[in-house]
């Protein structure tokens, strides 16, 4: 236990690092686009802001999966047992597959449908839907490559994530660039070229994931894995990590309502919000980079049965969650005059104002996300603890945040940003619990298993 705490920090900082790469990497792919358009066109911008309000829908789901891929192979991984490992993997893929198909069906056949839920302006739903119908192509590809990228960062290979990260956002970047400013003469597409730049992207990342594998010892990525049958481990991984999987869910998709209902108040809402997000992905970063490293590490302590030093790890982890909540407030506060000045060239001065507000709100948000994504995300889960988020963010968003925003802006018909405030209010109704349930002990739990019993079969099933 004194090693592990003596060394805490350092460990913790080797994998923060890389996922703070990816992070920052994974928030300038979905930024370019909002940015190279808003250089363009202020619907463009506005149009693929909201058609990406369902990749963050998916996003959430992969996340759901990969945290609840980590609850799992960190622990075994701490153990050894590189057998569970991938059968872990495979059934992940599994979940992972259909809901890809599901998302990249509907972006295909109807798209106009869909973003008819975040707004009636005809032109902004024509460009959005032109964008989804190319886009719905990466949703395959990237099924596989965030279960694969969750299984390389269980086993402390965060380094190669980043890697193929770079590579995903460096092409991503110069594609739109290409295809949206005509470069070498190409044709200048506008939301078509920026739709067609994101799926290339991550084809070529996918090609990445299999030929990392290739030279992988341990952490290969099979699709075959996907046929292994393990009732022991299904039913572990259901239990586990469906609760974090709809935990997720429920949360991307409260925050795509947030945009839908500040969508049907203002188009110029649209445009402010899609710049606020932007910078507060930013901001964020070093937080989710915090709470990902940190649910690794300790689910790790845990699987080696050293519970002492997870609960040792945990409350560092915690130190370091509070700092980078302020530091995070303080980078959105910093950068907010030279967003705001930037923004006048294509935005209106309507809402221009309205960034400039959402900016100041968003500036002391991010502490409130700090805490509650490393509790719930990443020390709850760690220990095996995924119903209590599951439980916590459906009543907070759902009955609380959602019910109040629909109110105030269709009952009450406040002010865009009264309704914007009280959205931005839902961290903080839920510290309470989250912190209570933190300091009771009763997300410890070591979930591995010495019986799961498959590594004969497993072998026979990869042949």
């Amino acid at each position: 236990m004194t090693k592990t705490k003596d060394t805490f920090y350092s460990q913790i900082w080797k994998l923060v690092l890389p996922i703070l790469i990816q992070n920052l990497l994974s928030s300038m792919v979905s930024s370019a686009d909002t940015v190279m358009l808003s250089m363009v066109d202020q619907d463009y911008m506005s149009a693929v802001s909201l058609a990406s309000q369902y990749a963050n829908v998916l996003f959430s789901v992969f996340y759901g999966l990969g945290t609840g891929i980590t609850m799992l192979c960190a622990q075994y991984y701490g153990k050894k047992d590189m057998n569970a490992i991938n059968v872990v993997q495979g059934i992940a893929m599994r979940f992972s597959m259909v809901f890809c198909t599901a998302f990249a069906l509907c972006a295909a056949l109807i798209p106009r449908q869909m973003m008819w839920l975040f707004t009636k302006n005809e032109r902004l739903i024509e460009l959005g839907a032109d964008y989804l119908r190319i886009v719905s192509i990466s949703y395959f590809c990237w099924g596989i490559i965030e279960v694969y990228l969750s299984v390389l960062r269980s086993v402390e290979r965060v380094a190669v994530c980043s890697v193929l990260n770079i590579m995903a956002f460096g092409l991503n970047v110069f594609l739109n660039a290409v295809l949206l400013f005509g470069w070498f003469g190409a044709p200048k597409l506008g939301v078509l070229g920026v739709a067609i730049a994101t799926s290339a992207s991550r084809v070529i990342e996918l090609i990445g994931c299999f030929i990392v594998s290739a030279r992988s010892k341990d952490a290969k990525l099979k699709l075959s894995y996907m046929f292994i049958k393990n009732k022991v481990l299904f039913k572990d991984f259901v239990r586990l990590s469906l609760p974090a999987l709809g935990n997720d869910v429920v949360w991307g998709v409260a925050f795509s309502m947030y945009a839908a209902i500040i969508g049907n108040i203002s188009d110029d809402a649209v445009a402010a919000n899609a710049v606020a997000v932007v910078v507060r992905q930013f901001g964020t970063i070093l937080c989710y980079g915090i709470a990902s490293a940190g649910g690794i590490l300790i689910g790790k302590i845990i699987g080696e049965n050293n519970l002492e030093g997870a609960k040792e790890g945990a409350r560092k982890m915690m130190k370091l969650t509070v700092i980078s909540g302020i530091i995070g407030g303080l980078i959105v506060l910093a950068v907010s005059p030279a967003v705001v000045a930037y923004s006048a060239v294509k935005l209106t001065p309507t809402a221009q104002g309205y960034l400039k507000w959402m900016l100041l709100i968003n500036s002391y948000y991010i502490s409130g996300t700090a805490v509650n994504t490393s509790l719930i995300a990443g020390i709850f889960r760690a220990g095996g603890d995924s119903k209590f988020g599951f439980i916590c963010d459906t009543i907070d968003m759902w009955c609380y945040a959602i019910p109040v925003g629909l109110l105030a802006a269709f009952v009450f018909k406040w002010p865009v940003m009264v309704v914007y405030f009280l959205l931005c209010t839902d961290e903080f109704v839920k510290w309470p619990w989250v912190i209570k349930h933190y300091k009771s002990g009763k997300w410890l739990n070591n979930i591995t298993r010495d019986d799961w019993g498959t590594e004969n079969r497993l072998e026979q099933s990869a042949e």
